[in-house]
């Protein structure tokens, strides 16, 4: 894992959704967040996901163990199998965002392109794209293939 990349992105990701600046997100903040990312597994009404929540706002520290919950699959009792293979398919869809064009790789402007239009990416930061998917890009062809994207998704995740 590239140590600060997964706590400083969700802590930018936080601040971006925190959109009147609270420190809380609200549960609408975050029903916008899950509708942008596309799973059809996470999409909740706002109804559902306080209940899922079980309250109306998160602080960061939440927002990190909801965030967690969701990449470990949410739990909820199923069996490991299940869980795997519905991380798996998560991770297709999150794939099938990233991969504008579908050609079965994620180039840098894709990768921000799809930052740009979920309201992530900011210009003035000077982060470049290439440089987030360089330690991933495994077979140094300049785009993450799924695999890389699994690996990458699996490592930035995990505490």
């Amino acid at each position: 894992m590239t140590p600060g990349l997964h706590a400083a992105d969700l802590r930018r990701i936080f601040h971006q959704l925190d959109r009147n600046g609270d420190g809380l997100l609200s549960i609408d903040e975050l029903g916008w967040l899950l509708d942008r990312i596309g799973s059809s597994s996470l999409h909740f009404t706002s109804d559902e996901l306080e209940s899922s929540v079980g309250k109306s706002t998160l602080d960061f520290d939440e927002f990190l163990a909801f965030y967690r919950s969701i990449e470990d699959g949410g739990g909820g009792g199923e069996s490991g199998t299940s869980v795997a293979a519905a991380v798996e398919r998560d991770l297709e869809e999150a794939f099938r965002v990233f991969d504008l064009n579908g050609d079965g790789f994620i180039t840098s402007e894709e990768l921000q392109k799809v930052l740009s239009r979920l309201g992530l990416w900011d210009e003035t930061t000077g982060k470049d794209c290439r440089r987030m998917i360089s330690p991933y890009d495994t077979n140094l062809d300049g785009v993450l293939d799924f695999d890389e994207f699994k690996n990458m998704m699996r490592e930035t995740t995990s505490s």
